[in-house]
Order: structure tokens, then C-alpha cells, then sequence
């Protein structure tokens, strides 16, 4: 009976403690991620993977040239935009991180890791985190982890990256997230993950703020979804593209720019129309018709659209070729 007092007591006492730096009301956010910066373009990202719902709003901030932040563990989310706001004031990763770490009572409990628009990066691991916990600095980036099925997953994360030098940036840390996967991963399981790139030059735009923000909030096979979504996300910087082009009269770099998205989904209806719309306004009626007729088959609204385009000035062909499109 005395020894299990003593435990009572003793649970009473770490609760005490807990409720005393505040963590309780922090969320849990056990899982790998990395911080990065390339080199040559100057994008900044932040790539995570967690046994949590929705992990991407709590752990990954970023802002076009200033920097990039991963916060864990038993998540403090304030890292994230007071991090990003003292280093837009002019310090440094380290000098930023370590002032917030000094300043929060739950400091053992966190795991963060800032880099700043130089590359510089800076990380720290509470020593509360769950085992297996810590971080990893390189050049130009940092990996972490807590809460891993073993002690490789980190060196994985980091070697993984190295690996791929001339992959795009969004690439790349995905093979790191990818490769604390295979190698073990949350001791818990998969449910959800994010990527965040960011440019190298501040802009007064949010809209422009991030050139790529992708989020999986729950699914079975997280880094598989988040790789797909980034592949649809490369295809429409095409389309992207094909329309800015359409919109300047350049029907050239138009179907260029389409028909680079269509080979990468190849059954997308909308690349296939858009390319089938460049073709037609080329004055290549003959080649746009198949296409045409191939999309009107599996879905009669995009024929509907088609008529609608010449009042938007965004089809430049006569009635009579129009008519042709869609009889």
C-alpha cells in the first residue's frame, strides 16, 4: 500500500510539474520533418510527416525571404510566426531560436528548428522529448525527429537529402520524409503531413507568399498522398503558365506549357481541353478536334464550355470552326 502512495504521489507531482510549464494544453505533435534551403534558386521548406491529425497548421511555417520553421514534440505554435518575425527583423536562425527557447517555461518538451534566408539553421531538442528524439544540422538544413520507432531515422532523413543535390527543392525533402519511412518512422503509425516552399524574396503579396503549401490532414499512406499531390501541384504550375500565356496571345508557349501538364496526367480531362484550345487558336483545327472529341465523350459540359470561350476572347476561331468542334 506505501509503494503505491509513493507512485500516486509521485504522479501527482510530475502532473503538478506539467500543468506548471503548460504543456498539457500544447498539442501533441510527435513526428520527423526537415528544414531547408536551396543553394541555387534561394527557396526556403519545411516538409513534416506525423501519428496526428491535420500536422501541417501546428508544426510548418515559412515566409518568402526570411525563412522556414519546424515546431514538435508537445507543439508550441508561437515558434512558428515569432520565429519568422524576429528573423525578419535581422537575426539570425540561432540568435531567434535561442531567444524563444530561453523564454518558454516548456522548453524540455519542445523540438524546433529554424532556418534563416542565408541558410543558417538552428535547432534545439528538449530533453523531455519522447524517445527516440533528436536533430541534425547540415549545410543549408536540419532534420529532427521524436517520438521514432529507432535512433536511425534522423541520420536517414539527413542522408537521404544529401543524396539528391540536383533534385528540386520540393523533391528533395520529400526523399527525406520518404526515407525516415522506410527506415522506421513515428513509433505510432502515419496519418498526416505538409510541405511548405517558400521564394527568397520578400513580397508585400500573401498570395504570392509561398510557391508551393500542400497539406494531407488524414490518410492512410501520408507521404505517398503528399508526393502525388505535389506531382498535380508541378503539372498545374504548367497550366499555370499555359494560361499567363494564353492571356498574352502566345499560342506557342500556350500549347507548350499545356501539353508538358498533359503528359504528365495524361487522363486529365482540363489538360486535355486546354491543349485541344492552344491547338485551335494556332490555327491546327484538324489536331484540336480529336482531342476535342475524346473529352466531349467522357464529359458533354466541357463541349458547353468550349462555346462559351469565344465571348471571353480566350477562343480566337471563327463560327464555322467552332461549329465544326462541337457537331
Amino acid at each position: 500500500m506505501n509503494r503505491l502512495l509513493l507512485i500516486a504521489c509521485l504522479f501527482t507531482i510530475s502532473l503538478s510539474s506539467a500543468q506548471n510549464i503548460g504543456f498539457e494544453k500544447d498539442a501533441f505533435a510527435h513526428t520527423y520533418s526537415i528544414v531547408a534551403r536551396d543553394t541555387i534558386t534561394g527557396e526556403m521548406a519545411v516538409a513534416v510527416q506525423s501519428h496526428w491529425f491535420s500536422v501541417g497548421p501546428l508544426v510548418a511555417w515559412g515566409r518568402s525571404g526570411v525563412g522556414v520553421v519546424a515546431t514538435q514534440s508537445f507543439v508550441n505554435p508561437a515558434y512558428g510566426p515569432e520565429g519568422l518575425n524576429l528573423m525578419e527583423k535581422g537575426m539570425s536562425a540561432e540568435q531567434a531560436l535561442t531567444q524563444l527557447i530561453e523564454k518558454d517555461p516548456g522548453r524540455a518538451y519542445r523540438q524546433v528548428a529554424f532556418l534563416d534566408d542565408t541558410g543558417s539553421v538552428s535547432a534545439f531538442t528538449g530533453d523531455n522529448c519522447v524517445e527516440a528524439a533528436e536533430h541534425l544540422t547540415g549545410k543549408n538544413f536540419s532534420v529532427q525527429a521524436n517520438m521514432m520507432l529507432n535512433d536511425k531515422v534522423v541520420s536517414a532523413m539527413a542522408e537521404a537529402y544529401m543524396r539528391y543535390p540536383k533534385y528540386p527543392l520540393a523533391e528533395r525533402v520529400m526523399e527525406a520524409l520518404k526515407a525516415a519511412q522506410d527506415t522506421g518512422g513515428d513509433i505510432r503509425g502515419k496519418q498526416s503531413a505538409a510541405l511548405i516552399v517558400v521564394g527568397p524574396e520578400k513580397t508585400s503579396k500573401e498570395w504570392e507568399d509561398k510557391k508551393i503549401d500542400l497539406r494531407v490532414d488524414d490518410h492512410p499512406e501520408p507521404i505517398k498522398e503528399l508526393e502525388r499531390l505535389l506531382k498535380v501541384s508541378r503539372a498545374y504550375e504548367h497550366m499555370n503558365k499555359g494560361d499567363l500565356a494564353v492571356e498574352e496571345g502566345d499560342m506557342s508557349k500556350a500549347l507548350k506549357e499545356y501539353g508538358t501538364a498533359e503528359k504528365m496526367f495524361p487522363d486529365n480531362l482540363e489538360m486535355k481541353f486546354w491543349k485541344a484550345v492552344a491547338l485551335a487558336n494556332s490555327g491546327r483545327i484538324d489536331e484540336a478536334k480529336p482531342i476535342f472529341d475524346a473529352v466531349f465523350e467522357q464529359d458533354q459540359n466541357w463541349k458547353e464550355m468550349l462555346t462559351r470561350l469565344p465571348a471571353a476572347g480566350l477562343l480566337t476561331i471563327s463560327e464555322s470552326e467552332l461549329n465544326e468542334l462541337t457537331k
